[in-house]
């Protein structure tokens, strides 16, 4: 069975619309939503991007069942991982075995601000792979050390943690970060409908951890109106993903994306009211192995995409459903990352084991 979420796009709306969008999907029937964490729009014309944590806070006191991660936090430049672990340790004793972070290597835009290097692919996944470490120690509860080759956590105790730790889910789109995905994290998330990535995954050591794919859509009651609006709120759809990781600042990117058509943009987006074409964009992720995929509306028109999906589409995925799944954590994640992170200062106690197991004395 397929779960169908929501796409919170901080890029696009305020914090208190965001909120609302969140109580909004929940009463439509989504299970599960994702929400973006930017220091930065995309384009200028998106307009916002807000701390992430806070809508988080929010959200978390105005929801009942639903599902909340983030899509996807960069945990290694300019927020230190020590940080995201009381962060996320917060939210998850807010929503008691209902949050779960989601983390990338992150993008050039959010990043550069603090003034550090923007460094090539394979140390952005050298660092996610310790900063995962770093926050699964914290986790243990006690006073943590650590001393790696990008971070230090001196005397650090993160006293607020949940009865049950959250899963940490790992973005990925190419074979390296596939293989990283599969080791450290408790689950994946990408943006490609690709069987051969799903593949990689489960035989790199995924196995049957939850996969995510992430669609992005735009409804309207009419599909020129549909293409209008996105190549208005979302030209950045145009831009080739690997290319996206690179550019410094908004701005930047409305020069990159100036010459950006509607087919551009739509080539990439199911754009307008037709039911059977959203329905098969998230049959071809469902068709190479996703058990999970949540949807990015853009633009204003959030309600009236509410109303067709819980209408049109929800039903055709949800139908017989049993009740959700929760993303699981597996026995060997912090075995994996003990061997790349030894350390003799280690507690007596993992986070190996059950995915739902209540934290360390």
């Amino acid at each position: 069975m397929t779960e169908i979420g929501y796409s919170l796009g901080a890029e696009e709306h305020s914090p208190a619309t965001l909120v609302r969008n969140a109580i909004r999907c929940e009463e439509a029937g989504f299970r599960f939503a994702l929400i973006s964490d930017h220091y930065h729009p995309w384009v200028t014309r998106q307009r916002h991007s807000a701390f992430v944590w806070s809508v988080i806070g929010a959200i978390a006191g105005v929801t009942k069942t639903l599902r909340l991660g983030t899509g996807v936090t960069c945990p290694t430049t300019r927020i230190h991982p020590a940080i995201i672990a009381q962060a996320d340790a917060t939210a998850a004793a807010l929503m008691p075995g209902r949050f779960f972070l989601g983390v990338g290597s992150g993008e050039n835009l959010n990043e550069h601000i603090l003034g550090d290097p923007w460094p090539p692919p394979r140390v952005r996944l050298e660092r996610l792979e310790e900063a995962v470490f770093v926050i699964r120690k914290l986790w243990r509860g006690g006073v943590q050390n650590h001393r790696g080759r990008h971070y230090t956590v001196e005397d650090a105790e993160v006293y607020t943690l949940p009865e049950e730790l959250p899963p940490i889910l790992v973005a990925a789109s190419r074979s390296k970060s596939v293989l990283l995905a599969a080791r450290i994290g408790d689950g994946l998330v990408s943006l490609e409908p690709d069987r051969q990535l799903i593949e990689a995954f489960i035989a790199a050591g995924g196995g049957t951890k939850p996969r995510y794919g992430h669609l992005t859509v735009c409804w309207a009651e009419e599909e020129r109106a549909a293409r209008r609006i996105a190549l208005e709120h979302w030209p950045n759809a145009a831009l080739p993903r690997r290319l996206s990781t690179e550019i410094a600042t908004p701005q930047l990117f409305e020069q990159v994306l100036s010459l950006a058509r509607e087919e551009d943009v739509a080539r990439s987006l199911v754009c307008g009211p037709d039911p059977e074409a959203h329905a098969a964009a998230i049959q071809r992720f469902v068709t190479a192995g996703y058990d999970h995929v949540y949807v990015h509306q853009i633009g204003p028109a959030q309600e009236g995409f509410f109303r067709f999906y819980e209408r049109e589409i929800l039903p055709r995925f949800h139908r017989d459903a049993g009740g959700t799944r929760e993303p699981r954590r597996a026995a060997d994640v912090d075995e994996a990352l003990e061997e790349s992170f030894p350390a003799s200062d280690a507690p007596a106690w993992t986070l190996g084991g059950s995915s739902r197991r209540k934290r360390a004395p």
